[in-house]
């Protein structure tokens, strides 16, 4: 009995979801991704080419229909074709989707239960609504406490696990009250503000401001982890792997949305901002704002945080799996 585990390529938080979930997982796991297989993963990796290299030129949406489906590409007909030869040959009993809708779509058409790992942001455009749709369950990795207002269909499908984070399990260090470091952790989810983190700087003579990149490269995350528990403040962007470490480490925290399709991150700060979890905002900031807004940041309680990542996400997404391996109803 296999689960296979589909990977996107961009950014880290959906490998980093992965090897999570799989390590708390009773069932083998194939990851499936055009991602070079992680140090961390000990099973089978189904390795496939990517689909936007060389840039496809036409139509890649079939008229609206999918997200991302180029005509005439070679790698895009290549790695359709190991995945489904993969099904034929090893016959998962569930395919877990962190994120493709083609993926999702195409599981399903090969008769396999198929586990959507939700977005956050407006998805109500036809390709998600395909994605949802074919799903046997949804695991969204924010607590139910603040849902998406997505139909009731789907929200009877969905299991909301809270965050989940490779931190998870790992001691709390207490707050050091004489810290006056700024960790901004940003990383894979986009490039660096270098000239509103400078400005930041300079605002804020009293602090000493700190950098990580969130790699996922396993050599960082130690560094990154005691950063983190270093840090008085931590400024980050909204996407849910960052969030979800901050929550890990039970940090105050300023987090800034940035650009991203569907209004993702703007989602995830409207919810943040609902709970009261941290100083959440829909922009990059002033200069001048950067010392009240720290100022802010620390009079948050950071135990508030197990709400929104409580340690057990990855151990709820497995339940939600190995019930949809074994034919149950899930969630």
């Amino acid at each position: 009995m296999v689960i296979g585990y589909y990977v996107h390529h961009q950014g880290s938080g959906h490998l980093h979801r992965m090897l999570s979930i799989a390590a708390a997982l009773d069932l083998p796991v194939t990851g499936i991704s055009s991602l070079a297989r992680p140090l961390e993963h000990s099973g089978p990796w189904l390795q496939l080419p990517r689909d936007d290299q060389p840039r496809p030129d036409g139509d890649v949406t079939a008229h609206g229909a999918l997200h991302w489906a180029p005509l005439g590409h070679n790698g895009f007909r290549d790695r359709m074709q190991r995945i489904a030869t993969w099904v034929t040959d090893v016959r998962p009993r569930a395919l877990v989707v962190d994120v493709s809708a083609e993926v999702a779509a195409l599981g399903r058409l090969l008769g396999v239960p198929v586990v959507v790992v939700a977005m956050r942001g407006d998805r109500s455009d036809r390709p998600h609504r395909l994605a949802y749709d074919v799903a046997e369950a949804l695991v969204a990795p924010w607590p139910a406490a603040a849902p998406e207002p997505w139909p009731r269909e789907v929200l009877s499908r969905t299991a909301h696990v809270g965050a989940l984070s490779r931190f998870d399990g790992r001691p709390v260090a207490p707050a050091d009250p004489g810290s006056r470091t700024v960790l901004c952790l940003w990383g894979g989810g986009g490039p660096v503000p270098s000239a509103q983190l400078s400005a930041a700087r300079e605002a804020t003579p009293g602090w000493r401001w700190v950098f990580a990149d969130g790699s996922r490269d396993e050599r960082s995350g130690d560094e990154v982890w005691r950063l983190l528990q270093e840090a008085a403040v931590v400024v980050c962007h909204a996407g849910q792997n960052a969030v979800a470490e901050v929550a890990a480490a039970q940090r105050p925290a300023v987090v800034i949305a940035q650009p991203r399709p569907f209004d993702e991150q703007q989602a995830t700060v409207a919810a943040l901002r609902t709970l009261d979890l941290a100083v959440a905002l829909d922009d990059w900031p002033q200069p001048h704002d950067w010392p009240g807004l720290l100022a802010r940041a620390t009079a948050l309680p950071a135990e508030k945080w197990l709400l929104w990542n409580d340690g057990r996400g990855a151990a709820r997404a497995a339940e939600v799996l190995e019930r949809v391996a074994h034919g149950e109803a899930a969630p």
